[in-house]
């Protein structure tokens, strides 16, 4: 371990095998896995058709703690895959999964508490069990947050159902990770990985703008929300959106009259840009204190080397321990002695 603490806020798990899902519910969508013993590889399929290829290091926590000890992560804040969302399914089949998930979370934080912490998983498509299984997360299993889609099966995140699970977070103080799934226009991006390099960055941008211009961040000004990917397309458009806002305020501030940059602060990011540039560009807009470090670990659109970029930049001290660790503690109310 080295003396600054590494917190990387976006990493996926997968349990060591899954249910037969389809089997038990009557019908198809759900992700088996296939692995082979050999490569130590998985093959993550839906309905019979290849889905994803995964590593060793998705599901053995022996893989991950050594490659985190290799790469000086000392914290991986957990969440599982967003495929797993299920918010297609019926609700009390969700549910189930859900918790089936939250469980494998809760026990693999529990085997390593000072090297992992958990995030959530709802059924989004019932508002009374997101609730429910929300306050066991956080009252049972112990999570400090939850991480949701940037959609609900084609509903933005300022649709009025989702008010109350927004209010019951706040209320509990659970804070929320937003993961772009389910891209838009699909038929237009399936082609060179399209849905990955420009629709991911395009459902953020979207799921930002929903909760601003509908007031979500207005609503519950103590939320803390943190998108990922830095914040997707978000903090190169903010000019056009806050120019469409004073232009056509009949289109734009109908829920919310307040100017949408108003609100650059007053959710988070992660620093999971690629490039140099545009990290400095992120730390300028949106301040040190509201990015922090996130890299995707395991998938290959990730971050291969944690806290690289960061480091690479001419950040004080200060500023690089801030997004290497100060603003995942502050954004998920732990606190730094929980991980020494």
């Amino acid at each position: 371990m080295q003396s600054k603490l590494k917190i990387d806020v976006h990493t996926h798990i997968l349990p060591t095998s899954l249910p037969n899902f389809k089997e038990k519910f009557g019908y198809g969508g759900f992700v088996s896995m296939h692995k082979d013993s050999v490569s130590n590889q998985c093959d993550m399929m839906i309905d019979g058709k290849f889905f994803r290829r995964v590593e060793q290091n998705c599901w053995d926590c022996g893989a991950r703690i050594e490659e985190c000890n290799q790469k000086h992560v000392d914290v991986q804040v957990i969440s599982t895959v967003p495929v797993m969302f299920h918010y297609w399914a019926q609700p009390h089949h969700c549910l189930e999964t859900s918790i089936f998930l939250n469980d494998h979370i809760a026990e693999t934080v529990a085997s390593n508490p000072k090297r992992f912490v958990g995030l959530g998983t709802l059924p989004m498509q019932s508002t009374d069990l997101s609730i429910k299984e929300l306050r066991r997360c956080v009252d049972t299993l112990g999570m400090p947050g939850i991480q949701i889609g940037t959609h609900v099966n084609q509903k933005n995140l300022d649709s009025p159902e989702f008010l109350p699970l927004f209010e019951e977070c706040e209320r509990l103080g659970a804070s929320i990770f937003i993961h772009p799934w389910d891209m838009l226009s699909p038929e237009r991006m399936s082609k060179y990985w399209m849905s990955w390099l420009v629709g991911m960055p395009t459902e953020t941008t979207l799921a930002i703008c929903s909760m601003i211009f509908g007031g979500v961040f207005e609503k519950f000004p103590n939320l803390k929300v943190c998108f990922a990917h830095g914040a997707g397309s978000f903090p190169g458009t903010i000019g056009r959106i806050e120019h469409g806002f004073q232009v056509r305020p009949d289109l734009c501030a109908i829920n919310n009259k307040i100017n949408p940059r108003s609100y650059i602060g007053r959710f988070y990011v992660d620093s999971l840009v690629h490039d140099d540039v545009t990290l400095k560009h992120l730390v300028s807009l949106f301040g040190a204190n509201r990015v922090m470090l996130g890299t995707d670990y395991p998938f290959p659109l990730g971050e291969h080397n944690p806290g690289e970029l960061i480091e690479s930049l001419d950040f004080d001290e200060q500023i690089k321990n801030q997004l290497l660790s100060a603003t995942a503690l502050d954004f998920l109310n732990l606190k730094a002695d929980r991980f020494i």
